[in-house]
């Protein structure tokens, strides 16, 4: 697939001040990415919630993001919303908790291929813009099998005033995992994207026994890895309900 994002753009969030398409016909709307809050939104900074995490999950099956005051990592796998907090072990959370940011799509693959073992999830954006034929828009993102060398994290819940997010980072607790199987879940943004999400490739993770998860900060893959692409039309951005 080569064709360029069928985006239309529309301040639709004035709290936000930010931009997103208009909303697309309930056909339309399965190849849409929907957010709540925008990456913009978490760097001025602001951690608290906008909608409930059910406004962003809607019947989609992947996804990532985060909890009113930064309150751990959300990762949507198969359609079951997961928390991750700085205990390391992913719990199935109540949609109706708030969230400040969070992406998800109902994933549908165009294109799947094996990866070289050894490659690193730093290394995978080729990969990504290769079997989706575009580096622009937004790709959905799923990358399963075994991993050598996985490292997660998650951050603590923050409060007023809010510190910057590399202070956040700056504080959080990493989770080395070593060899595990495990999907990982998420976004591949183009430059066109930037602000709407974080750029280039931002994934969350479980393992395969839900044991363990969180935001991905590095991994290499073991031989048995398939990296699955979807390219979403655009993003509708849902504010303040």
């Amino acid at each position: 697939m080569t064709h360029a994002p069928r985006l239309r753009w529309t301040t639709i969030a004035v709290a936000l001040a930010v931009t997103a398409v208009a909303a697309p016909t309930a056909h339309a709307a399965d190849n849409y990415v929907n957010q709540v809050g925008t990456y913009d939104y978490l760097t001025q900074p602001d951690f608290a919630g906008l909608a409930s995490l059910g406004t962003a999950i809607d019947g989609r099956t992947l996804g990532l993001g985060t909890f009113n005051d930064l309150d751990g990592e959300f990762v949507l796998v198969g359609g079951t919303p997961y928390r991750v907090g700085t205990d390391g072990t992913p719990t199935v959370v109540d949609p109706s908790v708030s969230t400040p940011f969070a992406q998800a799509v109902d994933f549908q693959a165009d294109a799947s291929g094996p990866v070289a073992p050894g490659t690193t999830c730093a290394n995978l954006g080729p990969v990504i813009q290769d079997l989706a034929g575009s580096s622009d828009g937004i790709i959905a993102v799923r990358v399963r099998g075994t991993f050598t060398d996985l490292l997660t994290r998650s951050v603590p819940r923050q409060s007023v005033p809010y510190p910057s997010l590399a202070e956040v980072v700056a504080g959080q607790t990493q989770f080395p995992l070593g060899e595990k199987r495990a999907v990982l879940v998420g976004f591949w943004q183009g430059a066109d994207m930037k602000g709407v999400g974080q750029p280039g490739l931002h994934l969350h993770g479980v393992t395969a026994d839900r044991g363990a998860g969180g935001h991905v900060l590095a991994c290499t893959l073991g031989g048995d890895v398939q990296v699955s692409v979807q390219r979403t039309d655009g993003v509708v951005i849902h504010s303040r309900e």
